[in-house]
């Protein structure tokens, strides 16, 4: 069979089939890659700068649509609040956010027998390789601009070292800080200081800033699509069994012109010689006279 596959003409049918195919397994993946879209696309308002006190307030409830919203603040930072969050990665090596707490003047002050008359909201400033080169935070007031995020889960069953938190929960830094809070954590991009931007993204040092860009939207699957999808798979397989069939009818029918060349090559019309035997009347036979 294989002498048949390598004819030129099924040499170039196949070279055509998988072409097609080719082209099948490129609509599948068109098809695949449209049956996952954006539940919400992206919302260019998030990227306006809006004040912290107008976007979120404390003690509510972090809605969604507050969340990747970029705000600014005015207030302070508390050195002897910070801590280390570990586990966290930067061009793929691991190290620690340097989170710390900020007084947001202006914010509301909650009221209750834990609340404090100052109102924070933990701000990850930036990431360090070692914790030990975490510098302390800038002094004096200043004007905060990050991504607004909602607050992390902490990480059950595991107690943190001294000087750190188990993740940017303000469930868990509140407890450390014995503070009041917002319910969710600012991502630093600017830390202006008499109109000068002290933070790591304009100044070089063993802290690096945290680019942390809006989060992709879920994701929802659409079926018909990714029905699609399969289907093209099963054309692109089809195309080649096509060629395959082709190429077997192709060999069945040399067998059989091979088979019909041998038949007329052989003599006809020879037939097996049977001797005939004189047959001798038997002796109570008589020959009868006309």
């Amino acid at each position: 069979m294989w002498k048949t596959a390598l004819k030129p003409r099924w040499i170039a049918g196949f070279i055509f089939a998988i072409a097609i195919s080719g082209v099948f397994v490129l609509l599948s993946q068109w098809q695949f890659g449209r049956s996952t879209q954006p539940e919400v696309p992206d919302n260019p308002a998030t990227e306006q700068i809006q004040p912290l006190v107008d976007t979120l307030q404390p003690g509510e409830f972090f809605h969604g649509t507050d969340a990747d919203q970029m705000v600014s603040a005015q207030g302070y930072y508390d050195p002897a609040k910070q801590v280390m969050v570990p586990g966290r990665l930067h061009d793929g090596k691991p190290g620690y956010w340097v989170v710390t707490a900020f007084a947001v003047n202006g914010a509301p002050a909650l009221t209750g027998a834990a609340a404090s008359p100052q109102t924070w909201i933990p701000v990850a400033r930036g990431w360090v390789e070692d914790r030990a080169d975490a510098p302390v935070p800038p002094s004096g007031d200043l004007e905060l601009t990050g991504r607004l995020l909602p607050s992390e889960a902490p990480v059950p069953g595991t107690a943190p070292e001294p000087g750190e938190a188990t993740a940017v929960s303000v469930a868990e830094l509140i407890n450390y800080w014995e503070v009041s809070s917002y319910p969710g954590f600012v991502a630093a991009t600017a830390e202006v200081a008499n109109g000068v931007d002290v933070s790591p993204a304009a100044v070089r040092g063993e802290l690096l800033p945290l680019n942390i860009g809006p989060q992709p939207p879920a994701q929802q699957i659409n079926w018909l699509n990714l029905f699609y999808s399969l289907e093209w798979v099963v054309f692109a397989g089809f195309a080649l069994f096509i060629w395959w069939r082709l190429v077997k009818d192709d060999y069945h029918r040399d067998l059989e012109d091979a088979l019909e060349e041998d038949d007329e090559g052989s003599p006809h019309g020879e037939r097996d010689q049977i001797p005939v035997h004189h047959q001798h009347p038997e002796p109570n036979q008589q020959k009868v006279q006309p």
